[in-house]
């Protein structure tokens, strides 16, 4: 192991080295060195480590997609079919306006 005490900063050849990062191993004064997620880190270390994975594809994306539409198609289509089927069990005196004279809904 490195003797911290003897080290130089890795960007600064005059400053005094206070820590090791743990993932590029080399040597950094308090300027160069931050704490992230409870690790001591340089900042090239830092931006490498927050840089977001590139995301994963899925193989079957295509199909799933494709079944998600039907899918809420045949569910727009169910809604208003029944939306049809109820305006339809309106008897036709309802519009004539004659509905209320009689007993429709007894019937």
């Amino acid at each position: 192991m490195k003797d911290i005490a003897n080290q130089r900063c890795f960007n600064h050849a005059v400053r005094e080295a206070v820590a090791l990062c743990p993932e590029c191993s080399r040597s950094f004064c308090r300027e160069c060195i931050t704490e992230h997620n409870d690790r001591v880190l340089c900042a090239s270390c830092l931006k490498k480590g927050l840089t977001p994975a590139p995301a994963r594809t899925l193989r079957f994306t295509g199909i799933i997609r494709l079944g998600q539409s039907i899918f809420g198609f045949l569910i727009i289509w169910l809604f208003f079919y029944y939306l049809a089927q109820l305006l339809l069990s309106i008897p036709s005196n309802f519009h004539d306006g004659t509905v209320w004279q009689t007993l429709w809904w007894a019937e």
